[in-house]
This record gives structure tokens, sequence and C-alpha cells, in this order.
């Protein structure tokens, strides 16, 4: 299987995207609040590996020395400080690992909630546009791919490299001439490993990227809808074998990640394997020279490369994990780097709430998603404190578009739009929330009890507040008579429950925060007729001390509002009373007519 350049959305090929954020200052970044801790565990390296130095110096002292003359005192003493070295490595290694393993878990933490909180901060666009599983698989998959780098891989890169800077001066200690001729083979095992490495992170990007389809085919196939949806259209064949066919791309790719280049690393093997057996080659010449080279110093050379052997190995190994790891940092950075398009004005105005009056007025909104075709345009509303407004219109009238500018889900491209006289833009963000409660036409539940649903909105609500809300909502006597009650888990998605008994939740969730301002868009389109009617006679008692923003398209649910705002193609068609709007015989009269 070949791999073809990998693209992003916006047509970036990965050399384009990991030359654009990552950086190896950004990545070190991640490490400096922990650089009191690093440090102390790159002493703790040093000093382990200084005293890992002594052993091959024993053991030619016991070879050149003590077993000669057999002196038994002197090779106790050796044999003896041999094992204090072994006994007091490995305490120096538990003391790294813990050490190590407690930085390396800090910071993925920290990258995480990073994450998580940047996603939290974007626009609705980008969620819109972006499949769950891609975000998933970036949080979970590609962080998560990360773990060893900063949990093991950072530490044993350390350690090797001291090891292998140690051994080498070591090597030249002992004999420069035997030194120079070991350490000969290091360049160009470093070259062969660096072309792996490159081979081998590109791959890694497509590999994740795999990945992501896979992860995004589980949650959407695999969802309670999927499921209904593949099995009512008896398309479950067909999305196994697609499933099949992203599984197997992502198992090549696992396998080519760990194997291309192999033929060119076992070069690597090869040289190391056979430098001991040239080493001794050497060594005899030497000797039959009568160069002052002894078989002691022979043994202690041969161990030295076999300590250098394994910390260098590791260290042309790390060296390739941490060029596939740039792969994982492109993926995570790229997503840190998306603009935050709703931010908060430094000089944000926070307004009491026990003081909002709840007046809101639009001024000359306009608004597109791809800033070519305007989704609304010049929309002037006013709408009075306490006032009832209904704003209909048909399909792909901006209806909802309107509704998340208000919410503030996205910014306007022109105009403005004001809660009592203060553009929105300026509010807070928990004065936003305090003054709007939203509920939509897709109402979300969590996969939590009906009782834990509802005080998301109002975690502190006591028992009573929640029944309050829900006989308001019309949902009370359904959920009480449930055999665990408001304890009773909703499942995901809420679909233990019905569409209409969906929206009611929701509904009941909003009001139990008592907004001064309520949007309703089209929250009460999956309830029955008479469910409605009882529901709508509930929100005109509730909406007396409140202002109440209805976006419809059933129109029987407007017919009372002080004021019903027509939209045309993005624009304002028509505007009155519902006898109004009749009497005009326009656009509205037609809704009306076309409902039936």
């Amino acid at each position: 299987m070949s791999v073809s350049p990998s693209f992003n959305d916006n047509g970036e090929t990965y050399d384009q995207l990991a030359r654009t954020h990552v950086s190896l200052g950004r990545v070190l970044a991640l490490f400096t609040p922990y650089r009191t801790r690093i440090v102390l565990l790159i002493a703790l390296i040093l000093v382990a590996s200084a005293i890992a130095m002594l052993s091959p110096f024993l053991l030619r002292a016991i070879i050149d020395d003590a077993l000669p003359i057999r002196n038994l005192a002197l090779l106790a003493w050796l044999a003896g400080g041999l094992v204090g070295v072994a006994a007091l490595s490995a305490a120096l290694n538990t003391v790294q690992v813990i050490l190590s393993s407690k930085v390396g878990q800090a910071i993925m933490d920290d990258l995480r909630v990073r994450v998580y909180a940047h996603l939290q901060s974007l626009s609705l666009g980008f969620f819109a546009s972006t499949r769950t599983g891609e975000i998933q698989s970036r949080i979970a998959s590609d962080i998560g791919g990360l773990q060893a780098l900063v949990t093991n891989t950072a530490n044993e890169l350390a350690r090797s490299l001291s090891t292998v800077v140690m051994t080498g001066a070591a090597m030249m200690f002992l004999d420069w001439r035997l030194g120079l001729f070991s350490l000969a083979a290091v360049p160009l095992t470093v070259l062969i490993s660096n072309r792996v490495a490159k081979l081998r992170e590109t791959i890694t990007f497509e590999q994740q990227r795999r990945i992501a389809d896979m992860s995004s085919a589980i949650q959407e196939s695999l969802s309670v809808s999927g499921i209904i949806l593949a099995r009512t259209m008896g398309r479950s064949e067909h999305l196994i074998r697609l499933f099949k066919r992203t599984s197997s791309d992502v198992a090549a790719l696992e396998v080519r990640s760990h194997t291309a280049g192999e033929w060119q690393w076992s070069l690597i093997y090869l040289t190391l394997s056979i430098l001991p057996a040239l080493t001794l080659l050497l060594g005899g010449w030497l000797m039959s020279t009568g160069a002052a080279v002894t078989i002691g110093t022979l043994v202690a050379m041969i161990a030295l490369q076999e300590q250098l052997l394994w910390p260098f190995e590791q260290l042309l190994q790390t060296g390739r994990e941490l060029r596939t790891t740039r792969a994982l940092f492109t993926r995570i950075f790229e997503y840190l780097d998306k603009p935050v398009e709703i931010t908060e004005d430094l000089d944000a105005v926070t307004l009491a709430r026990d003081r909002v009056q709840g007046t809101v007025r639009l001024e000359n909104v306009s608004f597109s998603y791809d800033k070519s075709r305007p989704t609304v345009q010049a929309i002037s509303i006013d709408i009075p404190a306490g006032s009832h407004v209904a704003i209909v219109g048909a399909t792909g009238s901006g209806k909802t578009t309107l509704g998340y500018l208000l919410a503030r889900l996205y910014d306007v491209d022109s105009g403005s739009i004001r809660y009592d006289g203060v553009d929105v833009r300026r509010l807070s963000f928990q004065s936003l929330t305090d003054i709007l409660g939203v509920v939509t036409q897709e109402p979300y539940l969590l996969h939590a009890s009906v009782a834990e649903n509802l005080r998301f909105a109002k975690p502190e609500a006591s028992d009573e507040e929640l029944i309050t809300a829900a006989k308001v909502a019309q949902i009370h006597d359904m959920v009480s008579a449930l055999p665990d009650g408001y304890a009773t888990l909703v499942g995901e998605r809420g679909y233990r429950f019905s569409g209409g008994e969906k929206q009611r939740l929701a509904l009941a969730r909003t009001i139990l925060r008592n907004p001064p301002v309520l949007l309703l868009d089209e929250a009460t389109s999956a309830l029955d007729n008479r469910t409605e009617r009882a529901m709508a006679r509930a929100l005109a008692t509730l909406a007396r001390d409140r202002t109440t923003i209805t976006i419809a398209h059933r129109l029987s649910t407007v017919r009372q509002a002080d004021q019903i705002i027509v939209l045309d193609k993005g624009c304002i068609a028509e505007r009155g009373t519902h006898d109004e709007l009749m009497a005009l015989n326009g656009v509205y009269a037609r809704l009306i007519q076309s409902a039936g």
C-alpha cells in the first residue's frame, strides 16, 4: 500500500502543516511548567550514568590486577563494587521512572485540558463542519500517542544520551585508538536512522488520519440513530464493508509505520553487532605490534561497547519516535491554532441579573455563513421587555440562523443585537447565559438521570425546583410515573424518551434557570396537539414576566404573539399581529394556507 501526500480541508500537505504549526520551541514549552522536576530528573540520570561507567574499570582491575595475583581480598572489594554499582543504578532508575511518569502524566493532562478548553471556545461553524469522531480522535488517539514521548521517551532520551556520551568518553580514556574505532560507525548509523525516521513520520500522519476516519465511523454508525438507520435501510453489510476497508488501511499503515526502512535499520544493527569482533581483531593487531594494550583493556572495551550498544540503539530509536511524534503534534497544534471567533470583550459588561428588564433590539443585522451569499440581511426588530415575538418563514428563510445570532453562537457580519441596550458582543459570557435561555428543535440530553439532566442548567437546584420546572414543561406526571422517577437514566441522547418528551425535558431544564429572555427554536415541534396546547397555556403563564422569542414552523403556536416577524429569503417580508398579517393576504397568509 503506497502512501500518497495527505491534505487537510484547506488543501495543505503534511509538510506544510508541520512547518506551520510545529516547532521545537513550542514542544519544549509544554515541559516548561515542570522545569524544576525535569532538572532534578536530568541530574539523577547523569549521576546514574556516571556511576554505571565505573563497572568496566572495576572489571579491568579484576582481570588485570586481582585475578593474576590471586588477591582474594582485592577481588572481594572489586566484586562488591560491581554489586554496589548495580544496586545504586537500580535504585536511581526506579526513582527516575516514578518521577518521569508523574511529570509526563501532568503534561498530558495539561495538553488534553488545553485542547478541550480551546475547542469549547470555537464557534458553532467549526463543529458544523467537523466530524465528532475526528475531534474525539485528536483528543484521545493523538494525545494518547504522545504519552510514551512525555512519560518514557524523553526520559530514555536523556538517559541514553548521557550514557552514550559518558561511555564514549570512557572509551577514549581507556584507549583512544580503540575508542575512535568504536565511535567511527556513529555518523553513518545516525544518517540512516534519520532517513528511516522521516519516512515513518509521514506514514504516522496518514495513519492517525485513517484512525480518525475509523473513530468517526464507529461514532456515527454505532450510535442509536446509526443502528436504526442501518437496519431500517438494510445497509448493515455495506457499513461493515466500509469499516473493514478503513480498518484494513489502518492495519496496513500500522505495519508500514513499524517496518518502513527496516532493511536500512538492519544495516545499523549489523554494524553494531560486528563491532566487538572487529575491535578484538584491531586490539590483537595492536598487541602484536607491541602497543600498550592489555587483555583487561580489550575486555573492558568490549564491555563498554556492550554498554554502549543498548543506549545507542535506544537513542536512534528515540530519534525515530521523536520524528513520528511530530506528526501527532501537527494534528494537535493544528486544532490549538484554530482561531477563536467568539471572544469576550476585555471590558465586558456584566449586568446584574435581578435588574435585567429583557428588552431585545436587532439593528440592521446581516450575516452569511460562507461570506458569498447573505443568509439574513438588514434585519431590524424591537422586542419590548415582557413581550412575545414570533419569527416565522419557510424553510431556509433564516429563522434558525437568527436564533444562533441571538444566542451569539455566531457573531453578526454587520449591525448589532442588544440586550437592555448593551451590544451582545460587549456582554460577558456569563451575563448572556444569565439573560437568555434557549430551547432548540433538537434537544440534547446527557447520558445521565433525568434529575442530572435538569440540574445541568442549575446544579444547586432543589428537588422542589426540579418538580416546578417539570410541571411547567408538562413533563412531571410522565417522569413521576417511571419506576425510578427523576433518577431514571435517559440513555444516550435521551433515546429512552420520545421526541416530545425530550423537548419537554429540555424546556424544563431551561425554565429551571428562570432566564429573563426565553428563545424557543421550534421547541414544541415534536409535541402532539393536546400537549402543545397544554404547554402553550403553561408558557403563556411563564411568559408574563419575561420576554419570549419563538422561532416556529408550526404557525399554530404563534397566533397569540404580540408581534410576528415573517422572513423570506433572509429578509423581513412582513410584520404585525396574526390578524394584521392575515388581512395583508401576503407571505404569512400563504404560509397559513400551505400549513392547511
